[in-house]
């Protein structure tokens, strides 16, 4: 019966095997809870049922000509009328572009995470970690010019501590992550590019696949810079730099000669 639903499913509504393995792993589930908590049934029919192979999808991101227009569109506001926090709006891009932080990451830096003599900072990741991120040029000089004419006075005392935290909204408190991802949204749009197709997370991936396709980045070393508990998660931007690859294989013109 199991069998033949998700055979239904697969053949009937065309379910993808992401939609079928998580019908699978709702299955599972159930009859575990019926078997060995409630035991209401003696044996569990479900316990060796398999979870279709999911197909790995490579990550969305904008190419290096892309990720420059963006730069300079967001640094050049008064192409598209955009004259208050330009310089905040600006640092946040160049965080996103050239370091691959979380959005989460992002909001949560405090001024004194920054070691302006290392140019490093110190962020938070997932699960409560605590990496360090090292900084190039291009993000020592954003952060500097943003810090020059972030607001002094007014910030708020509040729960967020927004008197420490290097990014700060127009109501003077920490930015919140709505706020960036409305930021980053209408960047894009000025650049010309879709938010359907990209967003925040697009930046990370575009930071670490240019880093790995440009930067001769060990994937080792890609793990530490984007904070990845393991090495399978990274290992999709080896995928990104072997589809390049073959393509370049073929759209070479001698291809069909």
């Amino acid at each position: 019966n199991i069998h033949s639903f998700l055979a239904y499913l697969k053949n009937e509504y065309r379910s993808k095997p992401a939609t079928l393995a998580r019908k699978t792993a709702s299955i599972r589930v159930f009859f575990y809870y019926l078997c060995n908590k409630t035991k209401k049934i003696p044996n569990n029919p479900a316990q060796d049922l398999e979870s279709p192979k999911l197909e790995k999808r490579l990550p969305k991101y904008l190419t290096l000509e892309q990720s420059q227009e963006l730069l300079e569109t967001t640094f050049s506001y008064n192409n598209h009328g955009n004259h208050d926090n330009h310089e905040r709006n600006y640092a946040i891009i160049t965080l996103f572009l050239n370091c691959g932080m979380r959005l989460s990451e992002l909001v949560g830096i405090n001024i004194n995470d920054i070691d302006f003599s290392e140019n490093k900072m110190t962020v938070i990741g997932k699960g409560n970690k605590e990496r360090t991120i090292y900084l190039n040029k291009a993000c020592v000089r954003a952060i500097h010019e943003y810090l020059d004419v972030r607001p002094k006075d007014g910030i708020k005392t509040d729960k967020l501590n927004s008197r420490k935290a290097l990014f700060l909204s127009e109501r003077r408190e920490r930015i919140s992550k709505r706020t960036v991802q409305h930021i980053v949204d209408k960047e894009l749009t000025a650049a010309g590019l879709d938010t359907k197709k990209y967003s925040t997370h697009k930046l990370r991936h575009t930071a670490a696949t240019l880093m790995y396709q440009y930067g001769n980045v060990d994937i080792r070393a890609l793990q530490e810079v984007l904070g990845h508990e393991s090495i399978s998660t990274t290992e999709i931007y080896t995928h990104v730099a072997n589809k390049q690859a073959r393509d370049a294989i073929e759209n070479n013109p001698l291809s069909d000669f």
